[in-house]
């Protein structure tokens, strides 16, 4: 038998033991290779092409894993979803006995990737995500990443915790502020940490960890102190409204002051605010997407206070589904209104209409225009995944009905690193 015949493949695979389940692999896959369940990411041989998209954005390198396997020995999804750690690569003689080329022989690639199914007709398929930049823009600081990983967590101490919604509602949203002490953990704002909970789930395994965007700058939430905080909602429900009871979520909600937590990271090399002074901002998020923007808006602020700030615009669209439930609802008033333009969306305002960020937008489609054309401006999206494709959508509209080419525009800041995309 001809050994370069064999049908082989490079299968990738996702490291349990590294992953935080952030769900940028499959937020970023053009092919929908990537599903999850409540423990694990994993991979479809049969539709995963090897092109790499997912491998630059992930913030823990967990993506990056790769195993030479005979196409009909491919480990399925259904097996990758009970890993606790990834298989041991097959060795040179259970591949022989196999019949795959031994090293030396020529081993053949086997394309894996199954078509995407087709558009309605006269419809074309948009896909939001392939905007996203993966790089971070050409003035971002350089980002310290992976300096605690899951098996070397570090601990923090709990110095603040505050329902940062109006008080009496049951959707309560909680401004959590950790203190690393004398442990090295330098961030920047759009960087995020995970919480590792206590305890262990119903078959007895340890809670993976969970991830949560950094809402402070990077002088710390009390500048000068090595200190982080935290935008964390209590989780009642899911997606659907059906009832569950968040384990990391509400852990993290009923922390009391002095208690320890184990945090890994810090995560994130490419959703970073530019340093140039007059470079221009322009936020938008629904609930506690709302993190990484308070960090880039505070740190803007202390700038201005210090003088060293040069007018670059800042420009808000904040989305929730009332006004009690949206985050800092009340220190976002006090902020000049010549500093930072905010829209606020309510999308359950008694009495009212539906309102979402992507509406806001099209009505400031003038300003948007005119921040699209300037190429010192940077768009951040963060929040739930259902809102990204509406946000990008409003871009190209209010770029195109301005004579704009949005396929020339909307590339151009992924490749210059001014549009990013983090949505869960």
């Amino acid at each position: 038998m001809d050994m370069a015949e064999i049908n082989v493949i490079k299968q990738h695979l996702i490291d349990p033991e590294i992953c935080i389940r952030c769900n940028t692999c499959e937020a970023t896959c053009p092919v929908n290779a990537i599903t999850h369940d409540d423990r694990n990411y994993v991979v479809r041989a049969d539709v995963c092409n090897g092109c790499m998209a997912c491998i630059s954005p992930c913030p823990t390198g967990s993506i990056d894993n790769w195993r030479t396997m005979p196409v009909a020995r491919a480990y399925s999804i259904e097996e990758q979803l009970t890993w606790d750690e990834l298989p041991a690569e097959l060795s040179p003689e259970q591949l022989e006995a196999e019949g795959v080329a031994t090293p030396g022989e020529t081993l053949m690639q086997v394309p894996s990737a199954a078509p995407q199914p087709p558009a309605e007709p006269g419809e074309v398929a948009f896909n939001s995500a392939q905007y996203g930049a993966t790089v971070p823009p050409w003035s971002a600081a350089h980002a310290y990443t992976n300096l605690f990983p899951p098996k070397s967590p570090t601990t923090a101490t709990v110095v603040g915790n505050f329902n940062c919604t109006e008080a009496g509602y049951e959707n309560q949203t909680h401004h959590i502020v950790l203190d690393l002490g004398s442990m090295p953990f330098p961030v920047l704002e759009g960087q995020s940490i995970a919480i590792i909970p206590p305890g262990v789930d119903a078959n007895g395994k340890p809670h993976f960890a969970r991830q949560y965007s950094i809402a402070s700058p990077r002088n710390g939430e009390r500048p000068g102190y090595n200190n982080i905080s935290l935008t964390v909602k209590r989780v009642l429900e899911d997606h659907q409204g059906n009832p569950v009871r968040g384990v990391c979520s509400n852990y993290v909600c009923d922390l009391k002051v002095g208690d320890k937590v184990q945090v890994i990271g810090p995560f994130g090399s490419s959703f970073l605010m530019p340093n140039h002074p007059k470079s221009h901002i322009v936020m938008i998020c629904t609930g506690t997407g709302s993190a990484p923007m308070r960090a880039m808006t505070e740190w803007r602020r202390r700038l201005r206070k210090s003088g060293k700030f040069e007018g670059g615009k800042l420009m808000l669209f904040f989305g929730a589904r009332t006004q009690q439930e949206l985050p800092y609802f009340g220190p976002l008033q006090t902020l000049p209104k010549d500093f930072i333009d905010i829209n606020f969306a309510f999308s359950r305002t008694q009495g009212q209409p539906r309102r979402y960020v992507q509406d806001m937008m099209r009505e400031r489609a003038a300003d948007l225009v005119e921040l699209l054309r300037d190429g010192q401006s940077h768009f951040y999206v963060c929040g739930l995944k259902s809102m990204e494709e509406g946000v990008v959508l409003a871009l190209r509209d209010v770029a195109t009905e301005a004579g704009l080419d949005w396929d020339t525009v909307g590339q151009s800041l992924k490749r210059e690193g001014r549009l990013h995309l983090e949505t869960y």
